[in-house]
């Protein structure tokens, strides 16, 4: 029997409507309702392959565009993930009983985050879609574009997934994770 399949994973259902306030189980605590979800690190692992596939077929553009040159390929994926994903500073803290995380996630609503604790991993994730529009006398131009992060986060210690508190306010992600006892 593998240690995994027996791992509490802080879950929450997936939202069906866009406009919905997540909702989580009663063993999730939050401290009011600006949260964001918590799935299970299954799927944050299969957006990460996801934005992997993006980021390579992005990369493959870029060593396209300037001829197929050989030896600047880690260039062009730099390139690349920094256009499909946002960077996403964090601040940890720790005391004894408990790791704190921040996390700088400005323009995001608690339904477009993903949170995820499993052991001694914390996955973060997000997705938001935002349209421009400017006009001019005869022009109108639409831009879409998509604002994404992903951070997989090592911890020190072992995390209680059923007791992680979350809150979102003022575009930063406060984390309170509950260390187990050693």
């Amino acid at each position: 029997m593998s240690t995994e399949q027996n791992t509490p994973v802080a879950t929450a259902p997936a939202l069906t409507d866009e406009t919905a306030i997540p909702t989580r189980p009663k063993s999730i605590n939050t401290e009011n309702s600006l949260s964001p979800v918590f799935v299970e690190a299954e799927k944050l692992l299969q957006r990460f392959a996801e934005l992997t596939r993006e980021t390579a077929a992005k990369a493959y553009e870029f060593f396209q565009k300037r001829g197929g040159e050989i030896g600047r390929e880690l260039d062009d994926w730099f390139k690349a993930e920094s256009e499909i994903l946002r960077p996403v500073p964090v601040e940890i803290t720790q005391t004894d009983e408990q790791i704190y995380v921040n996390a700088s996630v400005p323009g995001f609503k608690p339904g477009e985050i993903e949170v995820s604790v499993k052991e001694n991993t914390l996955i973060l994730s997000g997705k938001t879609e935002a349209q421009e529009k400017s006009e001019n006398e005869n022009l109108v131009y639409t831009e879409w574009r998509s604002n994404s992060f992903f951070r997989s986060i090592p911890l020190e210690a072992k995390i209680d997934p059923e007791n992680v508190k979350a809150n979102l306010k003022d575009g930063i992600l406060y984390l309170t994770l509950p260390k187990l006892p050693a």
